[in-house]
């Protein structure tokens, strides 16, 4: 049956009215698309797509180069070098990171900007201070150095690399675009998060660590995007290196809820084995810097040390997988726990305050799985009914350790999750981790990264409020819809337009768009508008020339050209030179967003 007409002239009427409104109503919905799609929410969700994919595969290059390396130096691609290095001549085991170190050395000398490695810090100094502008070549040719220093055996992870490669990537795209500095913050947590993802197969601890350490916050805005990169980035690893954990072990259940005294009480340890490593990177760092030897030297020296040391224990060369793995499966006794702890905590300091490039997450992995075990094999010795396996603590010490390190105990817990694919030991990880952190802020008062950009003479913003204060531009809180006319216009022109808006000025600009300055009401009383002859003369005689914002200035600079002035609204101009007119900011628009930064710190 025709569902509009029985074929007579009115029925072909409502069937071409019927096909018209059916036309108009899908012009209108694939216009609303088309403007979904064309907005900034939209093509962040897409960018982070797009970014996920190249951090992801990026990480996976990484890991491959990083086997190539190895293999050079050791014969063996696989992240096996502890079972390796027993089976190669002694003398192969103390040179090959001598000799990587020289590599590194001389390309850090020669070839980084800074004559220094780069990692972490640097991409939160970026997020900080540089509107998460990064250079994509100097992050590359870091990414070079970091993966020789893996590769080449140095006791570095791969974590801080991957960090920075993907950051790398997605400043690369955001520059490309002119994004601002609040879309380049979202981006660079998507390249981190896809990055931290694919390499350890973890997506959720990797938008977590992007979230809590490199964006700040957890806003949706960013949150969506950098969860679709990390789930990119996972599926990308997936595809190459399948799905299955970095550490194959037993399941392992609490024993009994007497056991959390004990938990506590090897969160107390970790904190002081978090706070022996950095130490000795600290020590190691300062006499480095304080010596007679080049940059160069440096790793070569440090590389040689760490192969005295690997003579012994092996256990401590590259990335430390495998022996982590074995602390977990619960495969060494507790004297030569002790010795790895020991052994590990130098080589860290020779390989990082040496001048090596690479992490601090992985060896802080290892070094809280040997305390772990350790300390559960004294707990089992006195307490045989009550305790877990041994390896159930080597993975609560793996948590607690690298929490203490890193900072970020939140995205740490759930990396440890991923990695070991072990929920049921949650209540006593979560335990660990929060009094290991609480002790090692309580005395070393900033995470490792911090650290590191202090003692670089980099004021990085350390409390929550003021990083948000800092990361709130201009260019966020400029209102663009605002009076504008051109500097050609007379002054009766303006006298019509401000009848129009008689409680604000509007501003004036030449054909280019450049600010000239702006004109109200009280320029033009005073100037005398309505004697005749004044009328036809040039806006120009008649402007005001306040001060103006920049694009790029944060709350905290706003409100010191806002004190200077009796003014409570100013100009946004992109930059000094061109004064081209991006909007406006009002004064109490600054004020919230004071307000809002520091009642964001205080629910943080």
């Amino acid at each position: 049956m025709d569902p509009v007409g029985d074929g007579t002239p009115d029925s072909d009427s409502q069937r071409r009215r019927f096909r018209a409104a059916v036309a108009g109503e899908t012009r209108t919905r694939l216009a609303q698309l088309a403007r979904a799609i064309r907005g900034e929410e939209m093509q962040i969700a897409l960018l982070a797509l797009l970014v996920g994919a190249l951090a992801g595969y990026a990480a996976v290059g990484f890991r491959l180069l990083i086997g190539w390396i190895q293999f050079l130096f050791y014969g063996e691609a696989a992240e096996k070098l502890y079972s390796t290095a027993l089976g190669l001549p002694w003398w192969q085991v103390l040179l090959a990171p001598a000799a990587c170190g020289l590599l590194v050395g001389l390309f850090i000398r020669y070839l980084m900007p800074d004559g220094r490695p780069q990692g972490v810090a640097d991409v939160i100094e970026s997020a900080a201070l540089h509107e998460g502008r990064m250079s994509l070549r100097h992050v590359a040719l870091a990414s070079l150095a970091n993966a020789t220093s893996i590769g080449g055996g140095a006791s570095v992870g791969r974590e801080g690399p991957v960090v920075l490669l993907g950051a790398g990537l997605a400043s690369a795209v955001g520059k490309r675009l002119g994004y601002s500095r609040g879309n380049m913050l979202t981006l660079l947590g998507c390249g981190v998060a896809s990055a931290v993802a694919a390499s350890f197969n973890a997506p959720l601890a990797g938008a977590l660590f992007a979230l809590e350490v490199v964006v700040g916050h957890y806003r949706l805005t960013a949150f969506a995007p950098v969860v679709m990169a990390s789930v990119t980035g996972t599926i990308v690893s997936r595809i190459h290196f399948g799905d299955f954990p970095a550490f194959i072990k037993p399941d392992y259940n609490i024993v009994s809820f007497w056991e959390f005294p004990a938990f506590a009480l090897l969160g107390v340890t970790a904190a002081v084995a978090a706070l022996a490593m950095m130490a000795a990177i600290i020590a190691v760092s300062f006499g480095a810097r304080h010596s007679r030897l080049p940059v160069w030297a440096r790793p070569v020296f440090a590389g040689l040390a760490v192969g005295a040391i690997a003579l012994l224990f092996p256990q401590v060369l590259g990335v430390g997988y495998e022996a982590t793995d074995r602390a977990l499966n619960g495969e060494f006794g507790l004297w030569l726990l002790f010795g790895i702890i020991v052994a590990k905590i130098a080589a860290t300091g020779l390989s990082i305050g040496g001048g090596f490039g690479g992490g601090i997450f992985s060896p802080s992995l290892m070094l809280g799985a040997m305390v772990g075990a350790a300390f559960g094999t004294v707990a089992a010795s006195i307490f045989p009914e009550l305790a877990s396996d041994r390896g159930a603590y080597a993975l609560v010490g793996m948590g607690a350790v690298s929490g203490a390190v890193l900072g970020a105990p939140i995205s740490t817990i759930l990396i440890i999750f991923e990695l070991t694919g072990d929920y049921k030991v949650t209540l006593g990880v979560m335990f660990a981790v929060v009094i290991a952190s609480a002790i090692t802020r309580a005395v070393f008062r900033q995470s490792f990264f911090h650290w590191q950009l202090e003692q670089r003479g980099v004021a990085a913003v350390l409390d929550h409020a003021g990083l948000l204060i800092r990361r709130t531009t201009m260019a966020d809180l400029a209102h663009t819809a605002v009076p504008v006319m051109n500097n050609a216009c007379s002054v009766a022109d303006a006298r019509t337009m401000l009848i129009e808006v008689p409680d604000r000025p509007v501003y004036v600009v030449d054909d280019s768009g450049r600010l000239s300055g702006w004109v109200g009401l009280p320029e033009l009383f005073a100037y005398g508008f309505e004697a005749a002859p004044r009328a036809g003369e040039s806006v120009e005689n008649v402007i005001h020339t306040p001060p103006f914002l920049l694009e790029s200035d944060n709350v905290e600079e706003a409100m010191q050209v806002f004190s200077r002035t009796a003014e409570t609204m100013l100009p946004v101009v992109d930059n000094p030179a061109d004064k081209t007119l991006r909007g406006e900011v009002r004064q109490r628009d600054v004020m919230i967003a004071y307000r809002d930064a520091h009642e964001a710190a205080r629910e943080t």
